[in-house]
């Protein structure tokens, strides 16, 4: 007999948009051009295939399930250099594990944090997770497999397009376990302040959950480096141990690296939180293997390709501003190489642009639950991924224009 509760997951968005655009046919005259799905399209450093080659003998090792001492030491010396970070307060050793990826990761965590049910004052409650709506839908799929109530908060243009915990009743709040915030936020490109991640991390210890931070995007950043939850955990001074052990980041080699390929990322955080998601990792994890860890940590360790990401991304947005500024509520993202226009119906105009324009884009309901009464924060809007060369870039938004003008 198959899991109920997988009823419950959110239809993958992709899987919607094929079913929006099944039978609509496309312009002949023109090449189709699909910019609904955030795949980097720029090349990754040449030392990358390099590296692979040297380490290829290891392809005949298991992988340990933590990584190795280089690859850890790695990712705990970016995070002090990136954030600033006091001595010792992320060690390889204890506070960081690698992924496959940061997809498995997120998911998988909450099977490792999510208990059967919350105590609070001695009673069992149902465990509940927050999460952003708009959303990565795998917070959702691991709320729901590990159990717990999935709590969905608008993220909209009036609260900066980030989740806001504030506002949340503290009988809620007592039921939280855990908490999801993804800062840039996929899909807006909207960065959480200092103040925005103090106030989090402050309720996760008041209630005793885990905020868990998904900083894929941190190093696509247009003017300002985003703050990092760990950079806010430290900042807490006296409680800054007590504060590291209420929240994990998560990261990856996909965007800042042009990596996706590699299935490379890292948790780090808390060491209770690290060394659960270890012990659940001995049984259910792909453990990454030795090649790409070595790949791995020289990425860690090279800011050089970064930059140059990061200007070719900037490009590509001063692009995009020449070309829509005024139109479609177009702004700057902090970070990220998503669109998010409002083009007043989403699903309408994903459908137009695809038949008369051979543009394939997501519309922004596909990325709320399937609940039509949960898409309200997506409906208006389209996302569009900025990943493209610019000559493609600047094709797509001037088809965008004539059929939405």
């Amino acid at each position: 007999m198959l899991n109920p509760r997988l009823d419950d997951l959110m239809t993958y968005p992709f899987e919607r948009l094929a079913r929006l655009l099944l039978g609509i046919e496309p312009p002949k005259i023109m090449a189709p051009i699909s910019m609904s799905l955030g795949e980097p399209q720029l090349a990754p450093p040449a030392f990358v295939a390099t590296d692979m080659a040297a380490a290829a003998p290891d392809w005949g090792r298991y992988p340990p399930n933590r990584g190795t001492p280089g690859f850890r030491g790695a990712v705990a010396d970016w995070l002090k250099a990136r954030y600033g970070l006091p001595d010792g307060f992320i060690q390889g050793d204890t506070n960081v594990l690698p992924c496959a990826g940061t997809r498995e990761a997120i998911f998988m965590f909450a099977l490792a944090v999510v208990p059967p049910a919350k105590i609070r004052d001695g009673k069992a409650l149902r465990p509940a997770v927050l999460m952003p709506n708009p959303l990565y839908h795998v917070y959702s799929g691991g709320a729901v497999l590990a159990g717990a109530e999935p709590i969905y908060l608008p993220a909209r243009a009036e609260n900066r397009f980030l989740p806001d915990f504030r506002g949340l009743r503290a009988d809620l709040l007592d039921r939280v376990a855990l908490a999801y915030l993804c800062s840039p936020a996929n899909p807006q490109g909207s960065a959480a302040t200092m103040e925005d991640l103090c106030s989090a991390i402050e309720m996760a210890i008041v209630h005793d959950f885990v905020l868990a931070v998904d900083e894929c995007y941190s190093e696509i950043y247009d003017r300002q480096p985003p703050v990092g939850a760990l950079e806010a955990a430290a900042s807490f001074g006296s409680r800054r141990e007590l504060a590291r052990e209420h929240i994990v980041v998560f990261n990856s080699l996909s965007k800042r690296s042009s990596a996706p390929g590699l299935r490379s990322g890292f948790v780090a955080g808390g060491e209770k939180a690290i060394a659960a998601f270890a012990k659940l990792r001995n049984f259910a994890s792909c453990q990454t293997p030795l090649p790409i860890v070595t790949v791995a940590e020289h990425l860690w360790r090279d800011e050089d390709h970064v930059r140059a990401t990061r200007e070719a991304y900037r490009a590509r947005f001063n692009l995009a501003e020449q070309m829509l500024e005024g139109r479609y509520g177009f702004y700057r993202p902090d970070g990220g190489f998503f669109l998010w226009l409002d083009v007043g119906d989403g699903e309408e105009a994903a459908k137009r642009l695809w038949a008369e324009a051979g543009l394939r884009v997501l519309p922004g309901a596909y990325l709320c639950p399937d609940e039509p009464e949960l898409q309200a924060p997506g409906t208006r809007y389209i996302r569009l991924a900025l990943v493209h060369d610019l000559e493609t870039i600047g094709e797509a938004l001037t088809r965008l224009r004539r059929v939405l003008n």
